[in-house]
């Protein structure tokens, strides 16, 4: 068997096999959106959006029908790449779900909080199978995977410029955690705001400590971000034992960056929208617990400045990894 032929025998079977997996998505999906429109569940503030999700579900599973049977490759990629789209755009806010529930035991919404997992779920099945038969960019016709790499210099500055954004964030956060004032708001009245917001014991006790659990999440953020540009981020280190120098699951990385992405970077650059307009005096921002509008914004600038310039770059990072890796 030649090289070709037999990554044809590959890639027909990776389409069967992402094909049938987005076909299961796809009707739990339409029955979930089904569900949520019959019963009066609210989507997005109303009911009719639920089928609208049920219609998504719907088309995601005929796609998917049509590339398992060898339907034409090219024409469903662009259907499956625009409803991936479109799952990724409703999995919007997942992350600040998951936040919420580790820290206070408790979403908004749970019937919200599970269309967003369904969403998220069907972003990534959806794309693997828009990709789905592609030879790796690097070793076509091997079926190896590419070796362990670095990103390009432009994505690497970009990991920089994230990692830099978060700066101010952490001293602001820390500065609070550790009972010092900041924007004229100390740390003992952000301690009693958490606790009359229901905080949780785990983020009540880091507070204890001194240490914000936001600016822990930051750090985090920052390990990943750097784990997708660099070499080490394809391979397990020496500390996993077991699995050291295995490869890393391409999913492993790339579940929690592109979910990071797609929340924080549209929640960012529209909070920015929402500080510059409050700056310039077209809109009035709330003070909440701040002493001036001032102090607010000054908030809001180190905060969102902070989600919007890590989220681009996280995006950035992720599509280098998603390509570097095959």
């Amino acid at each position: 068997m030649t090289a070709t032929s037999g990554w044809a025998t590959v890639r027909v079977a990776a389409r069967a096999a992402d094909g049938r997996a987005v076909m299961a998505w796809g009707v739990a999906y339409a029955a979930f959106g089904a569900g949520c429109a019959v019963s009066g569940t609210a989507l997005f503030g109303a009911t009719w959006p639920g089928w609208v999700v049920a219609t998504v579900g719907a088309a995601a599973f005929l796609a998917a029908a049509a590339l398992a049977r060898g339907g034409p490759a090219p024409r469903l990629r662009s259907v499956l790449w625009t409803l991936c789209v479109l799952a990724g755009a409703a999995a919007f806010g997942l992350l600040m779900d998951v936040i919420t529930l580790v820290f206070s035991q408790e979403v908004d919404s749970w019937p919200a909080t599970a269309h967003r997992v369904l969403s998220a779920l069907g972003a990534v099945l959806l794309a693997a199978a828009a990709r789905a038969g592609r030879p790796p960019a690097r070793t076509a016709g091997t079926g190896t995977a590419p070796a362990p790499s670095a990103a390009p210099g432009g994505v690497q500055l970009a990991a920089l410029a994230g990692t830099l954004a978060f700066a101010p964030y952490v001293v602001m956060k820390t500065t609070w955690a550790i009972g010092g004032t900041f924007a004229g708001l100390s740390g003992d009245a952000m301690l009693a705001d958490a606790e009359r917001n229901g905080a949780s014991g785990v983020w009540l006790t880091l507070a204890s400590w001194g240490v914000d659990a936001t600016a822990l999440l930051a750090a985090l953020g920052v390990f990943l971000l750097w784990g997708l540009v660099r070499p080490w981020g394809q391979v397990f280190p020496r500390w996993t034992l077991l699995l050291h120098g295995r490869r890393v699951p391409r999913w492993l990385p790339l579940t929690p960056a592109l979910l990071g992405a797609a929340t924080l970077a549209p929640y960012g650059i529209i909070g920015i929208g929402y500080a510059a307009l409050g700056t310039t005096g077209v809109v009035t921002v709330p003070r909440g617990d701040f002493p001036t509008e001032a102090d607010v914004l000054l908030v809001c600038w180190i905060g969102l400045g902070a989600f919007a310039v890590y989220g681009v770059a996280l995006a950035v990072a992720a599509r280098s990894y998603w390509r570097r890796t095959g």
